[in-house]
């Protein structure tokens, strides 16, 4: 089965809501592989497995301390050329959405911003977005290359994996 990075959105390692949600879309399209930066990761590592990641990618350096993005790119780009994941899956916040469309430039690939859902695909994941305060919806997926694929927080229940 492919393995979907998921990038850990946490505070001094107490994972927050969204990734839990993340962890969830991620076993839809295969094996979730959590990437943690940042100190903490002995607290988050067992909510991580609890929910499905089947490895835990750990980087820490001052840099993610002070909530720099290019150091965080940095070490995703070096995580999804290790991994090749068929998609890499972030929380659509301010900065989850920069470091996403960074990342996807450094990959040579698409972005998809806000997605309130994420399928497998024939061809590989398919996002679905809202707009106009949800009266419209559209689905669409990054034709080359590996999706970066934000998820607004609240988009998908939290799902412990099964045991």
């Amino acid at each position: 089965m492919a393995d979907v990075l998921v990038v850990v959105d946490h505070v001094d390692g107490v994972v927050r809501k969204p990734t839990l949600e993340l962890l969830t879309i991620a076993r839809r399209l295969g094996e979730p592989v959590a990437v943690f930066l940042g100190a903490g990761v002995e607290r988050a590592a067992p909510v991580l497995a609890e929910h499905g990641a089947v490895r835990v990618l750990a980087v820490d350096a001052p840099q993610f301390a002070e909530y720099l993005v290019v150091p965080k790119v940095d070490a995703l780009q070096a995580a999804a050329k290790v991994v090749a994941p068929v998609a890499v899956l972030v929380a659509s916040s301010g900065e989850g959405k920069e470091v996403a469309a960074r990342l996807a430039l450094r990959l040579g690939s698409g972005l998809i911003t806000d997605a309130v859902d994420v399928r497998a695909g024939a061809e590989g994941p398919v996002a679905t977005q809202s707009a106009f305060a949800a009266a419209f919806s559209t689905t669409s997926r990054v034709s080359a290359g590996v999706p970066v694929i934000t998820v607004k927080p609240n988009s998908a229940p939290v799902e412990p994996a099964a045991a």
